[in-house]
């Protein structure tokens, strides 16, 4: 039992048994926090976006453990908390007692070994976008999650952001009507990192410091190669990343899922160049259909775009001297459309058509602080893996249709594409000897 587990069930106790609530709040809430009041967090991954996890979930807290297979990474980690215990592996890391929660800030195809593997510890989660590197992964991860009650929260802070908060009100509110079309789009890949790659024949000299076999982990065995995978270019890589889809779906289409409570996906293909085994597309589109239960409910059309790739302009119904915005989602309703950007602020097409419309008010709040208030029993978290997983499914799906170039045909309860067997190759990866996970 853990010990924020064990204070909530005494302050239970001491309310039913008429004992001196007053008291025992006042000391848990007093000037100096008191052992419970702190969450004691383990880190994996601690460069690049693990380090601003890191220091996020730090605040108030304290870090007990940190993780990286580079280690000059690892030092610059260790100098910021010098009381942190060091590890290259992250399963050593998870031997380690006192740790209540663990942030897991890795390459995509690490998610879903190392998360699974605290919440069976029964250690609290937070992992970053997409969920999984599968869509097998992020199914075990949310049901895990479930069984355990564990607290859970996928790494997607645009969805704390007032800007997002008013879209999926505003939709919510029915203020453009009933949708039934939504375009999604990104500027990703292109010169954030490259695709349509041909694997290096030749490798290279490891780094000093760096413990390339631990960073392959459950991806089969490849040389190292300069600037090619680690630290940043691994996204473009089958074997590690979920492409542009992978990075920017999962915000992308959060507003989406959750203004419209999208139902999972019945139907998806794609357009874009032949499949390359290796590596992601330099650009593709991809075609989503969603229906609701039994088909009771109309088909809801979204349209994903990437590398710049747009809607037709005229779909907006935007003024011509409207700027756009190389990132965002269109909602197209009854009555007229929502725009909201990454990051441009939400608006209403045509403007003349919702003159004096006002959008719902709303506030940032933290997306870091939310999951570590919600360990302490204070709050909930507002991604979950109920919620975080079925949309990481959603984001994933859109690889497999690429991937195996197929009108993907989706039975979501059995996890399975009906008319197109060849695609479970891709639902779910096979695990490198030695870095197995039970479950995966």
């Amino acid at each position: 039992m853990s010990r924020f587990e064990s204070r909530r069930r005494f302050l239970k106790h001491a309310a039913l048994s008429g004992m001196a609530l007053p008291w025992a709040l006042r000391s848990a809430r007093g000037a100096a926090k008191s052992a419970a009041d702190k969450v004691h967090i383990a880190c994996v991954g601690v460069g690049g976006k693990g380090w601003s996890d890191m220091m996020e979930t730090s605040v108030g807290n304290e870090i007990v453990a940190i993780c990286d297979i580079d280690r000059d990474r690892l030092d610059k980690a260790a100098a910021q908390f010098p009381k942190a215990a060091k590890y290259t592996d992250w399963r050593k890391l998870l031997e380690q007692k006192e740790i209540d929660a663990v942030t897991v800030s890795t390459p995509d195809h690490t998610h879903a070994p190392a998360t699974l593997s605290a919440i069976e510890l029964g250690k609290h989660v937070f992992t970053q976008k997409p969920l999984t590197h599968s869509v097998f992964e992020s199914r075990r991860l949310a049901e895990a999650a479930a069984a355990k009650g564990i607290v859970s929260q996928m790494g997607i802070q645009h969805h704390a952001t007032a800007r997002l908060k008013m879209a999926v009100q505003a939709i919510h509110d029915e203020i453009i009507g009933k949708v039934r079309e939504v375009h999604v789009w990104t500027d990703r890949p292109g010169s954030f990192w490259k695709q349509g790659l041909d694997r290096p024949a030749k490798g290279d000299a490891v780094p000093d410091g760096v413990e390339w076999d631990q960073w392959l982990g459950v991806a089969t065995a490849r040389p190292f190669v300069a600037g090619m995978y680690h630290p940043f270019h691994w996204r473009g890589w089958w074997d590690f990343g979920t492409g542009a889809l992978g990075d920017m779906g999962c915000h992308i289409i959060d507003p989406v899922a959750s203004a419209l409570v999208l139902p999972p996906p019945s139907r998806i293909w794609a357009e874009g160049p032949p499949p390359h085994a290796e590596s992601g597309p330099i650009a593709c589109k991809v075609h989503y259909e969603f229906r609701g239960a039994e088909h009771a409910l109309p088909t809801i059309r979204m349209t994903w775009y990437e590398a710049g790739e747009l809607p037709d302009r005229a779909l907006f119904r935007a003024p011509a001297d409207w700027p756009g915005s190389q990132n965002g989602v269109l909602f197209v309703g009854e009555k007229g459309n929502l725009f909201v950007g990454f990051p441009e602020m939400p608006e209403l097409f045509p403007r003349e058509t919702f003159a004096g419309v006002k959008l719902p008010e709303a506030e940032d709040h933290n997306h870091y602080t939310e999951w570590t208030d919600a360990i302490l029993g204070k709050t909930k978290t507002s991604c979950p893996f109920s919620y975080s997983g079925p949309l990481s499914e959603t984001v994933l799906l859109g690889n497999v249709a690429y991937r195996s170039g197929v009108k993907l045909e989706w039975d979501s309860a059995a996890l399975h594409a009906t008319n197109a067997p060849d695609a479970d190759r891709f639902i779910r990866r096979s695990y490198r000897a030695g870095y197995e996970v039970a479950g995966l």
